[in-house]
């Protein structure tokens, strides 16, 4: 059974403190009694050596509840609660039912979607707005704890949350009303869909650069009009286990409004309430069977940009995490939803412990500015790998999926992304060295270098045969079997030739493989330094 206990009283983070910035990188220690191994790209002439930031301490995703038979008294209790669980799913659906019907009832005949919901009609949402107290009844949460109270709209037309379960939204929707901003899938859900048209949602699609920048002029427009409800966004993006504040995104922070941050708490001793890595049929089923769910919600004192100076939507949103995280007494990181389909992806290919292939995609965005299907289309690669139960990939599993022989180059890559120097890498290593890589200034000066040396003959298409005279030069004693398998990798369509569009391409795919052409490079004031270190890769 879920209990309640008070919070610690003294702040993890105190008022004036500012949290300190991410780790920036790790200490590499390599061997003295070794060398160390040229960078097989000092050829792109980076400005800085390639580092990764040590791995976060936090995994603010996971789930931490015990299983439903983890102890006599779990077992026990599930047991007793069956009868509850059954008249509380019978409350839930009749709930959501009702709250159905009358939003239909609400919506009828309504065609200006634009403008506001007319008062009568949101008088009729009352009735949802009660089904929805139900539900969350239903749920186990009896009585719900409140500190603070709701700023006016007037002061705070933009209201911002913390977000841990699936209850959040339906207790907002129940206490304020508001219009949110939510995924375009979501209005596609049975019944639940027409619910929240009738709160005016802002539906974005955070893939489409087009859908975001509509969002936020959007959420610009409705904020700016009392006769709109506020607006209410969970800057994280995703659920997290309320464990650790991830990275904001800027949707509520660009329209330079005042901001009321709201956190939500979930106390528990045995059932861990957050929408974590657990599956939402187990998640309902363990709210069903407690005797009562602990619910906190927390209002904080409105936050509005400084009118001195201009401040940005960035410097707005780290003073409203840092309230946030002050108020939770909790710490940050820098992971935001990228990391989620990171992580379901490892656990859809079944990895022992897919956590391990997080890599805080904001601080790596922030470096490369590499995007999250980026991240996920190299971990496809990296899976190739077969990484062992420790999320680690060895040489023999790095070189066979690049099919390159075992030779000094594919030592020197490998080494490359070895920071540690012990024989393996981690996927957070082989993510940060392929977008070091990639993102160099001279990167694609090289690969286009590539395809015209490649292309020896002008007519703008590369065959096996000139692909094959090309890379010779780069890997000695390569085999014609290893030269048709990359060309085969790069031929997608299998018509024996490549034009320039689909070799960068590939390249984009396979950074790391540009070392193989380091020979093709003609860049103007090569150091005599720089030409012995080239001489020595290849």
């Amino acid at each position: 059974m879920a209990s309640h206990h008070q919070s610690l009283t003294t702040p993890f983070l105190s008022p004036d403190h500012h949290p300190p910035p991410p780790p920036h990188s790790v200490v590499t220690i390599r061997s003295s009694s070794s060398s160390p191994t040229p960078s097989p790209f000092a050829f792109l002439r980076p400005s800085r050596p390639l580092s990764v930031p040590d791995p976060s301490p936090v995994d603010p995703f996971r789930n931490h509840s015990a299983s439903l038979l983890s102890s006599p008294y779990e077992s026990l209790r599930t047991l007793l609660s069956l009868p509850i669980a059954l008249l509380r799913l019978l409350l839930f659906v009749s709930s959501l039912l009702l709250g159905f019907a009358a939003t239909k009832l609400a919506l009828g005949g309504w065609k200006d979607r634009d403008s506001p919901l007319p008062s009568w009609r949101r008088g009729i949402m009352w009735v949802t707005r009660l089904c929805a107290r139900l539900i969350l009844f239903s749920f186990g949460y009896q009585w719900i704890a409140r500190k603070g109270k709701p700023a006016t709209r007037e002061t705070a037309p933009i209201v911002v949350s913390n977000h841990v379960s699936f209850i959040d939204p339906i207790f907002y929707f129940y206490e304020l009303f508001p219009t949110m901003v939510a995924s375009e899938s979501h209005d596609a859900m049975p019944l639940v869909g027409t619910i929240i048209r009738a709160m005016q949602v802002i539906y974005v699609n955070r893939f489409d650069p087009s859908s975001r920048k509509n969002a936020i002029n959007e959420i610009k427009r409705k904020a700016s009009c009392d006769s709109f409800p506020r607006v209410l966004l969970f800057p994280e993006g995703t659920t997290s286990n309320g464990r650790a504040i991830i990275s904001f995104q800027l949707g509520a922070f660009i329209p330079g409004y005042c901001i009321q941050p709201v956190v939500v708490r979930y106390p528990h001793v045995h059932f861990d309430q957050s929408w974590g890595h657990i599956s939402l049929g187990k998640l309902m089923f363990r709210m069903f069977t407690q005797f009562h769910n602990y619910m906190e919600v927390e209002y904080l004192p409105v936050i509005c940009p400084h009118e001195c100076h201009k401040e940005n939507p960035v410097q707005l949103a780290k003073r409203t995490r840092h309230a946030m995280a002050s108020a939770l007494n909790i710490g940050v990181t820098s992971h935001s939803f990228g990391d989620v389909m990171l992580l379901m992806k490892a656990s859809e290919s079944k990895q022992a412990n897919p956590a391990s292939f997080m890599v805080e995609m904001t601080q790596l965005d922030s470096f490369y500015h590499i995007s999250s299907m980026e991240a996920v289309q190299f971990l496809d690669k990296y899976l190739l790998m077969k990484p062992d139960t420790r999320g680690r990939v060895s040489f023999d599993g790095f070189s066979s999926v690049f099919g390159l022989k075992t030779c000094s180059l594919s030592k020197a890559i490998f080494s490359f992304l070895d920071v540690e120097n012990i024989g393996t890498i981690t996927y957070k290593q082989y993510l940060f060295g392929t977008a070091y890589v990639m993102k160099q200034p001279l990167f694609r000066e090289t690969c286009l270098q590539t395809f015209h040396e490649c292309d020896d003959r002008g007519d703008g298409y590369i065959s096996e045969e000139q692909f094959g005279n090309c890379i010779r030069q780069g890997v000695a004693g390569i085999t014609p079997g290893e030269i048709h398998s990359l060309y085969c990798s790069l031929d997608a369509d299998g018509d024996g030739r490549v034009n320039k569009e689909s070799f960068l391409s590939w390249l984009r795919k396979n950074p790391l493989l540009i070392a193989v052409f380091s020979h093709c490079v003609r860049y103007a004031g090569v150091s005599e330094n720089g030409g012995r270190m080239l001489e020595e890769i290849v």
